[in-house]
């Protein structure tokens, strides 16, 4: 046909030609025949065995003899393990007791409220099943991720049936009737432990107790951004993708224009297409199901094809599908017969949402499939019963299916719960020596201060790591405008990832920026490239849009911490630049601290919340954050010019005790009650020039600069309480004769002073200032008047503070600006200038 299709006449050739195919070869092969047969509600179509069998000739040509097991007896066992995988799900969502002899439920049996997201777990079952075949059949443990984080049930119910569970799991439970009950009856169980923590490793996702999981995948999409970016060159990647999450986030459809086989593993793509989310079909389904996804993948760069979603052996066949084929493109890129961006071998599993159990394909199959509760209903009872039974594998034979499974020695591999992503650690990092800038003799000179750009100073710091650390893969995820930015270095030395370079721009094929303008998605290069070297940057105000893929990196991270299983991937730098203050001229929109706030609000451990004050704190952070493990540093840092204040020593210290008392500045400093706290460059900027006019009307007061304010909260967990800073440090910064305290902050006030609630001492001598929502087309020094953070401002705090009058302490002109009697330009700001 015109469109290269066949034609139904073809087709029909085909289709006959397959079957005497397969025919001949099931009487031919016993055990094929075997197999094929099928079990319970798993059976085999001709297509799929057409394929495995093509799949068994081309593994014997090859000599591929994997962990020992013959093809089709592992496919065989894969049946019974699938099928009993199933059976556990639905007993985790209905069942308080289990019985391995597979007796029918009495209503007694039945939890009294049932709980589970049973209709996808149930589709992922076989997925699962057939990637464990897939390191069986091949000899080789894959990583694997799983987007629907709610499909845990699936996960944990396959692992317990073949042992790959962590110890959590472990110690409670086995296939037995007591260890199947505790099973079941630990999901949603909701019971807290004597230490408050839940006392079931359980959890409605996936969590830091699921053997071999790397995210909670409770963000829908996020994974799909990631799993192009993870497999170092060497390593496998199967990937668990949903219908439902296809429609929630934009940017999944570019895999194939990162990928690259020099310095990428192999990724194997596979979404599960069971046509419905929870309420009813998605948007995939109503387009056209399967037919109108391979178009549309087709069209993005992908090469689809469909696979039977019911079968773990079509999952067996698909898995060596794609690796083989994206290899044969790699070696054809190689040769020069193909040019990226490489054709992305794809798998559209076909199944009815919750295929194997009763209302499979409806609505009711998401959650609970039965219409009713079989606590309470003898007739739901009845049919939860008669569906199970269809499921059940008596124990002699699902042990023999098990033992087909436990083989890795055979092939001297780990066990999949150890898999090679989720224990990656990488070397580490060779770290230059830090440049520093040198600083006026006298600070208190204003008008002798140098300046920089402190991500100038980032932008150097991050170049001499990367050319220290060439067998590191480096990864920048960035929105637009690296150049303005101030990031030339590193854009120099890895340039865009782009299929075309375009002459004279800093564009490569295997370039290590990764640009897009969706934050998620350049945001999951940096996140999913655990084996190298990361930084994110972008506009401060468009990072609230990067929360959700950040904050679940985060909430994985504190989870495994917080059971002994650190992670060690090399900690990331989210850089917020051309951040509120900056943007000034840019209109409200572009004025937003949301992101550091947000972050501020997440475990401050793993989520370090940095404002350097210039470009010598910024380097030393940047060496600091690269000698840490796990952990996302949220860096707002200016790119323009800012006064270079801070000491290569105190900058160190800054960041080694998060906060500063600043000893030259301020007034009589062991006489004060009042002390100033900035946070934030500008910021501190303004505090200086308050500080110089408390000087002047002889107001004794203290200056100090808070660098991660996180260290100063009240911690809120035992892995927060070892992370803030010590009483010694509070004490310096914060003596208890220093009552009078006015902090200044980038972000917003509010937020700031709940963080900072210990060093509060009550509304009549405490103030906090920062960003109030008065925004506009302004420059950065009206900006800070519009949001009371002018130096005037904060002289009038201080004035009311230690009890004067603050036109003691203002000029006429300077409190009627402030006041709102006069104009601020030639008082408090500069005269305004023409355009």
């Amino acid at each position: 046909m015109a469109d290269g299709r066949s034609s139904p006449r073809e087709q029909a050739v085909a289709s006959v030609r397959r079957r005497e195919s397969v025919e001949a070869y099931r009487r031919s092969h016993p055990e094929a025949e075997r197999w094929a047969a099928g079990y319970g509600v798993i059976a085999h179509s001709e297509e799929t065995q057409a394929r495995v069998f093509a799949l068994a000739e081309g593994l014997g040509h090859v000599g591929v003899t994997g962990d020992g097991v013959p093809i089709f007896d592992l496919l065989h066992a894969a049946d019974r393990v699938a099928s009993a995988g199933m059976w556990l799900v639905v007993h985790q969502t209905y069942a308080r007791h289990v019985y391995t002899d597979g007796r029918e439920l009495a209503a007694s049996d039945f939890r009294a409220k049932p709980e589970g997201h049973t209709g996808g777990s149930l589709n992922m079952v076989p997925a699962y099943v057939g990637y464990f075949a897939a390191n069986a059949l091949s000899g080789l443990t894959r990583s694997w991720i799983m987007g629907q984080g709610h499909c845990v049930s699936a996960i944990d119910s396959v692992n317990l049936l073949l042992d790959n569970m962590l110890p959590e799991h472990a110690a409670r439970y086995d296939v037995s009737d007591e260890g199947l009950t505790r099973y079941v009856q630990d999901f949603y169980s909701y019971r807290l432990g004597p230490d408050s923590l839940p006392a079931s490793p359980l959890g409605s996702h996936m969590n830091q107790h699921t053997a071999g999981a790397m995210s909670e995948g409770g963000y829908l999409g996020f994974t799909e951004l990631e799993y192009v970016h993870m497999p170092l060159p060497g390593q496998r990647l199967v990937v668990f993708l949903s219908d439902g999450a296809f429609e929630e986030q934009r940017g999944s459809d570019w895999a194939p224009r990162w990928w690259r086989g020099e310095d990428s593993g192999l990724v194997a793509p596979i979404m599960i297409n069971n046509g419905r989310r929870i309420d009813q079909r998605t948007t995939l389904s109503q387009q056209g199901g399967a037919d109108w996804l391979s178009r549309h993948q087709k069209l993005n760069g992908f090469a689809p094809f469909v696979i039977d979603g019911k079968d773990p052996a079509a999952f067996v066949w698909a898995i060596l599908e794609i690796e083989g084929r994206l290899k044969a493109a790699s070696r054809a890129i190689e040769a020069g017969e193909l040019h990226y961006p490489a054709p992305l071998p794809y798998a559209i599993a076909v199944a009815p949402k919750g295929a194997g159990f009763a209302n499979a394909g409806t609505n009711l199959a998401h959650n609970l499939p039965l219409m009713a509760n079989p606590h309470l209903d003898a007739m739901a009872a009845e049919t939860f019963n008669r569906h199970a039974r269809r499921l059940w594998v008596a124990p002699a034979e699902l042990r023999d299916a098990v033992a087909c499974f436990q083989r890795h020695e055979h092939s001297q591999r780990p066990a999949e719960r150890d898999h090679p992503l989720v224990r990656i650690e990488p070397p580490e990092p060779e770290l230059p020596p830090v440049d520093e800038e040198r600083v006026p003799a006298d600070r208190g000179d204003i008008e002798g201060w140098r300046r920089s750009s402190p991500m100038e100073a980032l932008d150097r710091a991050f170049a001499r790591v990367l050319r220290a650390n060439p067998a590191l893969r480096p990864r920048v995820g960035n929105p637009d405008e690296m150049r303005s930015n101030r990031l030339l270095l590193t854009l120099d030395l890895l340039k865009f990832r782009v299929t075309e370079p375009e002459p004279g721009m800093p564009e490569a094929v295997g370039g290590g920026v990764v640009t897009a303008l969706n934050e998620e998605a350049v945001a999951a290069a940096a996140l999913g490239n655990k084996g190298g070297i990361n930084l994110i940057a972008t506009y401060e105000a468009f990072g609230a849009k990067m929360h959700g893929i950040v904050r679940q990196e985060l909430t994985f991270t504190a989870s495994a911490l917080a059971v002994g299983r650190p992670m060690r991937w090399p900690s990331v730098p989210l850089v917020l630049t051309s951040h509120t203050w900056e943007n000034s001229k840019n209109e409200t929109s572009h004025q937003d601290p949301s992101m550091a706030e947000l972050m501020l609000n997440e475990a401050s451990h793993v989520s370090r919340v940095i404002f350097p004050p210039d470009a010598n704190t910024t380097a030393a952070v940047m060496d600091a954050l690269f000698r840490t493990r796990g952990q996302i540093w949220t860096l707002v840092v200016p790119k323009g010019s800012v006064a270079s204040l801070v000491t290569g020593a105190e900058a160190r210290q800054m960041v080694e005790e998060g906060g500063l008392r600043l000893e030259w500045a301020g007034h009589r400093p062991d006489e004060a009650d009042l002390v100033l706290t900035a946070m934030g460059a500008y910021q501190l900027e303004e505090v200086l020039h308050a500080s110089r006019r408390l000087a002047e009307r002889g107001v004794d007061h203290a200056v100090n600069y808070l660098l991660e304010p996180g260290r100063f909260r009240a911690p809120r967990d035992p892995f927060e309480a070892a992370h803030v800073a010590g009483e010694q440090v509070r004490a310096r910064l914060f003596p208890g004769r220093q009552q009078l305290r006015l902090f200044v902050g980038h972000t917003r006030p509010e937020p700031l002073q709940g963080v900072l609630r210990p060093l509060d001492t009550g509304p009549a001598s405490t103030r906090v200032r920062g960003f109030i929502n008065q925004g506009g087309t302004l420059d950065v020094r009206g900006l800070l008047f519009r949001n009371r953070c002018n130096w005037a401002h904060l002289v009038r705090d201080a004035a009311e503070l230690v009890g004067r009058s603050p036109d003691d302490l203002l000029e006429e002109g300077e409190l009627a600006a402030i006041e709102g009697r006069g104009s601020p330009h030639g008082s408090v700001l500069p005269e305004s200038h023409e355009a």
